[in-house]
């Protein structure tokens, strides 16, 4: 089964993701490691929220996704390889296919080095190397893409949840082959 989009994290930066792409349309398969940084935080600063513990807010995002059909694997991608039609991603439990892929792993840079993708140093406390990403998330093979923490935006979670949003949307227009604006109003 292929898919149109293949998240790998499901932190605040991959699950934003997930849920533009699965509202659009997007078939969405986010594989996640259980490894969130956010699992380990209270989260005081987050629009719209008062306060969160972390694990919580991870749940949210991931029910908010696949309301609108994200599928979710439990995974620890090892390896990124590109295909014909776009790539394939092995698990330690499956191998999946995609058009694009959207690294929104966090902390780690692995998968991305080992892919051959460009990193650099990292400009965050205690995180020293990213993703090299341009400010549409492209990274160095086209067709993957980087956001959040490991692409080097701030790991607070509003920004990653932002960035991965906007990642999503580069994506859709990609896929679209126009600019995809997401807009609800409300209802009377």
């Amino acid at each position: 089964m292929t898919y149109d989009v293949i998240i790998i994290g499901a932190g605040p930066a991959g699950s934003s993701a997930a849920l533009f792409t699965a509202k659009a349309g997007k078939k969405t398969l986010v594989i996640d490691n259980n490894q969130s940084v956010t699992k380990r935080a209270w989260v005081e600063n987050h629009y719209g929220v008062e306060a969160i513990a972390g694990p919580d807010l991870v749940e949210i995002g991931k029910k908010q996704a696949a309301k609108f059909g994200t599928e979710f694997v439990q995974g620890k991608a090892e390896q990124l390889a590109k295909t014909e039609e776009g790539f394939q991603v092995t698990t330690d439990n499956g191998v999946y296919e995609g058009k694009h892929v959207i690294l929104a792993t966090g902390l780690s840079v692995e998968l991305a080095e080992a892919a051959g993708i460009q990193t650099r140093p990292g400009t965050e406390p205690r995180i020293k190397t990213v993703v090299d990403a341009d400010a549409q998330g492209n990274t160095s093979l086209k067709g993957v893409w980087a956001a959040g923490t490991s692409a080097g935006v701030s790991m607070h979670t509003i920004v990653t949840a932002g960035d991965g949003a906007k990642v999503a949307i580069n994506v859709i227009s990609e896929l679209n082959g126009e600019r995809y604006v997401d807009h609800d109003i409300l209802k009377a």
